[in-house]
């Protein structure tokens, strides 16, 4: 804990913000940091609870409660309120692998159940976490290691996402040869092309990276495991492969005209925004892939946001985003008590910048595609919503939203971003390896564990547990490379 009347002394205060007018005029990040003595005021709040259910990371109701890394998030809070930073971080790196990704994109779950938040405004609890991880960098403190005897075991991991970084740093540690095999031309998975570089900057990635190949991680990049890198040939080369590999199929929208040029799925678009940029070393913004357009963005989660705010800066004529399901309540309802995650209505930093320069939130809840308009050459110029309400069905029991008869609208589209989520693991990754799915496509393992059906096969992350948050991953991550780990070796002393 903090100090024990923190939270009656100090009011919750986060860093700064860039201004929208100032912060669309570029792709780096806008968030600051508070001064020390400040953000040492913020771990001051964090109260003698007695049962931190920040760090329980459970499941309630079907969405996860708390930190799924179980981080002692009291203690580390309770070192930053004392100015220990070094402790800090040290205590924070037992149960986290990188809190410099999440303490920048996780929508802090901790936070969501922190106790001080259930009559008051909770701990920053992310942001001190992005103060103590920077310190340790600035410090000389963050130090991959390397192991001083190898196991002579190999291990292929495959995917360089967050979930496939954290299983080889931990193996590595162990002494395992690990070598990571990544599909695109560079390290990070979703991380490098998923998330837009103002919400996550490309450096620090490339920072933890160096690190991890200092310390005789291999990184393999442009390495198609399932096409331009056989299965068969990981399989007879390593002694264990984890596929890490995500949930990155996407969910399609089929209505009539679908095929018209100018309909792109969401993490397509912001992966070629990202690598154009990247590969022009941000001078050259890809403005023409939105400029001056109408864009449609077809999803309301974070995909779907950062699909707003890269649209605003490559300087969209507007931009609409529809959500199927209706507005969510401002307050938590009774049926959404804490500490479950809070059901309500956010508005994200894509929503402020819309809000800013169209005047209004660009969202449009209980409402979908019914139909995309081609021009003669056939470009995408118009789409035609339709209105959605619940209804239930006979049958199932269960309440689906059906559209509205007669509320058709038809409105300018030049643009349309897919970001309606995804539905499991791409097939040729899974056919490659002969590994067996569940009814959502994930790659199936009993309950709790991460074998799959093919020997020395295991399977972490999204591929494994579906489309889910980058902390998830990093725990998911975790948690393949002890079983991994324990499976080779008889044992295992690595922390989960």
């Amino acid at each position: 804990m903090g100090k024990t009347t923190g939270f009656l002394e100090y009011e919750r205060k986060e860093g700064s913000v860039r201004t929208e007018e100032e912060r669309v005029k570029d792709f780096k990040e806008f968030h600051s940091a508070l001064p020390l003595n400040e953000q040492k005021k913020q771990a001051a709040r964090c109260m003698d609870c007695g049962i931190p259910f920040c760090q329980a990371g459970v499941m309630i109701s079907n969405m996860m409660s708390g930190c799924p890394l179980h981080n002692l998030v009291p203690e580390v809070n309770d070192l930053v309120y004392a100015g220990r930073l070094a402790e800090a971080y040290r205590r924070l790196c037992i149960t986290h692998s990188f809190p410099e990704f999440t303490s920048r994109v996780c929508p802090a779950l901790c936070e969501a159940a922190c106790t001080c938040g259930l009559h008051d405004k909770p701990v920053c609890t992310k942001e001190n976490e992005r103060t103590v991880i920077e310190y340790a960098y600035e410090n000389g403190l963050v130090k991959e290691e390397t192991p001083k005897v190898r196991t002579g075991k190999k291990v292929a991991v495959i995917g360089s996402g967050p979930a496939g970084l954290a299983a080889a740093q931990l193996l590595n540690s162990r002494g395992h040869e690990v070598t990571v095999y990544e599909r695109k031309d560079r390290v990070g998975g979703l991380l490098r092309y998923g998330i837009p570089n103002m919400k996550l900057d490309k450096s620090l990635i490339d920072r933890r990276v160096k690190l991890m190949e200092e310390a005789g991680i291999k990184f393999e990049v442009n390495a198609d495991v399932g096409r331009s890198v056989q299965a068969s040939t990981l399989l007879q080369e390593n002694d264990a492969v984890i596929l890490s590999c995500g949930a990155s199929n996407p969910r399609d929208i089929n209505a009539p005209g679908r095929d018209a040029k100018g309909i792109r799925f969401a993490v397509d678009f912001l992966s070629e925004v990202t690598k154009r940029l990247l590969d022009s070393d941000f001078k050259k913004v890809p403005y023409e892939l939105a400029k001056d357009k109408d864009v449609i963005v077809i999803g309301g989660g974070d995909t779907g946001n950062d699909c707003v705010g890269s649209c605003i800066r490559l300087g969209a004529k507007s931009v609409t985003q529809l959500e199927m399901m209706p507005k969510p309540a401002t307050d938590r309802l009774p049926s959404n008590p804490w500490p479950e995650w809070p059901r309500i209505l956010k508005v994200d930093y894509g929503q402020e910048e819309a809000i800013w320069k169209f005047g209004q939130d660009p969202r449009v809840y209980k409402t979908t595609v019914k139909e995309f308009i081609k021009d003669k050459k056939g470009n995408l110029k118009e789409v035609v919503l339709v209105s959605l309400e619940a209804k239930k069905d006979e049958k199932t029991g269960r309440m689906n939203m059906v559209p509205v008869e007669g509320s058709e609208k038809k409105i300018p589209a030049q643009l349309v971003l897919i970001a309606a989520g995804f539905l499991g693991s791409e097939k040729y990754v899974t056919e490659a390896f002969g590994v067996e799915l569940d009814g959502r496509t994930n790659v199936r393992t009993e309950a709790g564990r991460y074998r799959t059906s093919v020997k020395k096969v295991y399977a972490a992350g999204d591929v494994h547990i579906g489309q889910s948050l980058v902390v998830r991953a990093i725990s998911e991550g975790r948690k393949v490379a002890a079983a991994v780990d324990e499976d080779l070796m008889g044992y295992t002393n690595l922390s989960k």
